[in-house]
């Protein structure tokens, strides 16, 4: 792949021992004119195994294999609004449910009301039982990454300044094994 100057495309590639230091390193990367899409992380064992074949032992072992499948990174926020919209619709979706079927039934307007509250604290239940079930998905995740030496991130660049300044920040964050490598020609 050729980036738009001309140069070989490539990417900068780093293991972070935990989850806090990589979202400091990441959030830093933003800040300093990468694009969230240029971010990606290593894929949950399964789908390495899947997509490879075999097992790794230690992310090393896939850092630098382009056919490593990657996910994109997601920041905390955008998973916190992702949890906040699901506890908010099913809060949502419980109180309706309850409406309608007193409505259904033909039930005074104070049972409509007090239906309402009980089904968006159902659905509010439902929500937030979900909203733990999604933390602890990415805290197994996480876990699974460390399990196997850290969590691995790639950071694709786009010219030589960007690449340098991918590397020191990843290693002012507490990355190590911090390199570049080439990513593979696209074929035309």
């Amino acid at each position: 792949m050729i980036s738009a100057d001309g140069e070989r495309a490539r990417e900068v590639v780093g293991v972070f021992s935990d989850g806090y230091a990589l979202e400091c390193a990441v959030n830093e990367l933003l800040n300093s004119g990468f694009d969230l899409g240029d971010i990606s992380l290593l894929a949950g064992e399964k789908a390495v195994v899947s997509k490879l074949g075999h097992r790794y032992e230690k992310v090393e072992d896939v850092e630098d294999d382009d056919k490593a499948p990657r996910v994109a990174y997601v920041p905390r926020e955008s998973r916190a609004t992702k949890k906040g919209a699901l506890v908010g619709a099913l809060v949502y979706v419980g109180a309706a449910a309850a409406a309608g079927a007193v409505l259904a039934s033909g039930g005074a307007l104070a049972m409509l009301l007090v239906s309402g509250i009980v089904g968006a604290e159902v659905g509010g239940l439902i929500g937030a039982v979900l909203g733990e079930f999604m933390d602890e998905r990415h805290a197994k995740y996480l876990q699974e990454q460390l399990d196997h030496g850290g969590l691995l991130l790639w950071v694709r660049t786009r010219n030589s300044s960007l690449e340098e300044t991918a590397k020191r920040i990843i290693t002012q964050h507490s990355g190590r094994d911090v390199h570049a490598h080439n990513l593979p020609v696209a074929a035309a």
